[in-house]
């Protein structure tokens, strides 16, 4: 299956981007909160300029993803303890029953 145009708006401009099969939703998604955090940020920051809003926009997701990133490694360490702690009480309470 071939890509196919969707058309998003973005600060007021329309523009067409190619997309998966099935993606649209998606990528129309994306598109609207795209366009939400630039208009926040220009109102936030009053630069009007799009270049400096795609910038500032890019950076912040870019950050979110990173905390992100943090976030979920925690959680995996944190999943890998509690694992490795019920491993271990199974295994104590196996021998437990082993020797009776």
């Amino acid at each position: 299956m071939s890509n196919q145009a969707v058309e998003i708006e973005i600060l007021g401009k329309l523009m067409q981007v190619n997309c998966p099969p099935g993606q649209e939703d998606a990528l129309r998604g994306a598109a609207t909160e795209l366009d939400r955090r630039l208009k926040e940020l220009s109102e936030r920051t009053k630069v009007s300029s799009p270049e400096k809003l795609l910038t500032f926009a890019a950076l912040n997701v870019c950050y979110e993803l990173q905390e992100s990133k943090i976030e979920i490694e925690k959680q995996k360490n944190q999943l890998s303890e509690r694992m490795e702690l019920l491993s271990a009480s199974l295994e104590d309470a196996l021998n437990k029953l082993a020797k009776e």
